[in-house]
C-alpha cells in the first residue's frame, strides 16, 4: 500500500509538472500570436514571399511588435500576407510605411519588417492594406558574387600570365623591360635626344638674337629714311611758297 501511495504521488508530481509546462508553453504561443493582448490587424501583397512563414516575427523598428498571421495565394503574380499587431504600436506606424522581406542574419529565419515612411500620413487603422517592397533575392546576390569571384579568378591568372612573360622577356614590353641592349640603345637615343633639343634650342636661340638685331636695324635705317624724306617735302614746301603755288 505504501509502494503504491508513493506511486501516485510520483505521478502526481510528473502530471503537475507537464500541466504546468503545458500552461506556460501555451501563454507563450499565445502571447507571441497576440491571442492575449489588444491586437489589430493588416495585409500586403508581395509577388514572392521569398520563404516567409505563418508565425515570423514582424519588427519596427528593430523590435518584434507582431507575427505574420497568414499567408494566402490571391493570384500566379500576387501572394497576400496578413499581419497581426499588437495595439499598442499602432500609433506610432503611419499609412504610408512600407513593409518588407527580410531575414534574421544573413541566412536566418525570415521576417517581415516595416519601415517608416515620409510620416506625413495618418495612423494606419485595422485591417489596412500595407505598402510593400519585393524583397532581396539571395540566391540572385550569391550568384553575383559567385561570378564577380570568377572574374577576379580569371583576371589574377591573366596578369600572373602577364607577368611571367614580361619576366621571360617575351613580347614587346618583355623585350623592352628585359633585355640589356635594347635597353642601352633606348637610353643611348634619349640621351642623343636630349642632346639634339640642347642643340635646337642653341639654334633658335641665335636666330632669334640675330633676328632682332636686324630687325633693329632695320627700324634705325627706316627711321632716318624718315627724317630725309621729311626735310626734302619741307624744302619742297618752300620752293612752293616762294614761286607763288
Amino acid at each position: 500500500m505504501k509502494n503504491n501511495a508513493n506511486s501516485k504521488i510520483i505521478l502526481g508530481i510528473f502530471v503537475s509538472f507537464g500541466l504546468a509546462i503545458l500552461i506556460v508553453g501555451l501563454y507563450f504561443i499565445g502571447e507571441k500570436q497576440q491571442m492575449f493582448s489588444d491586437a489589430f490587424h493588416i495585409s500586403g501583397k508581395f509577388k514572392d514571399v521569398a520563404g516567409l512563414q505563418v508565425g515570423s516575427n514582424v519588427r519596427f523598428l528593430g523590435i518584434n511588435i507582431g507575427t505574420v498571421e497568414s499567408i494566402n495565394i490571391v493570384s500566379d503574380t500576387s501572394v497576400s500576407v496578413g499581419i497581426i499587431i499588437d495595439d499598442s504600436n499602432q500609433k506610432y506606424i503611419k499609412k504610408d510605411a512600407i513593409a518588407s522581406i527580410g531575414a534574421e542574419g544573413l541566412m536566418g529565419n525570415k521576417i517581415l519588417i516595416i519601415n517608416t515612411g515620409p510620416g506625413r500620413d495618418k495612423t494606419i487603422e485595422n485591417n489596412d492594406i500595407i505598402k510593400t517592397t519585393p524583397p532581396i533575392n539571395v540566391d540572385e546576390v550569391l550568384f553575383s558574387l559567385k561570378t564577380t569571384i570568377d572574374n577576379t579568378s580569371n583576371i589574377t591568372k591573366d596578369l600572373s600570365l602577364i607577368t611571367s612573360n614580361i619576366q621571360s622577356g617575351n613580347g614587346t614590353i618583355g623585350k623592352l623591360l628585359m633585355d640589356k641592349a635594347l635597353a642601352n640603345n633606348f637610353k643611348s637615343a634619349i640621351i642623343n635626344l636630349n642632346q639634339g633639343s640642347a642643340e635646337l634650342k642653341n639654334l633658335m636661340d641665335d636666330a632669334t638674337i640675330s633676328f632682332n638685331n636686324n630687325f633693329d636695324s632695320t627700324l634705325v635705317n627706316l627711321k632716318e629714311s624718315s627724317k630725309g624724306f621729311k626735310i626734302l617735302m619741307d624744302k619742297a614746301q618752300s620752293s612752293w611758297l616762294l614761286w607763288g603755288f
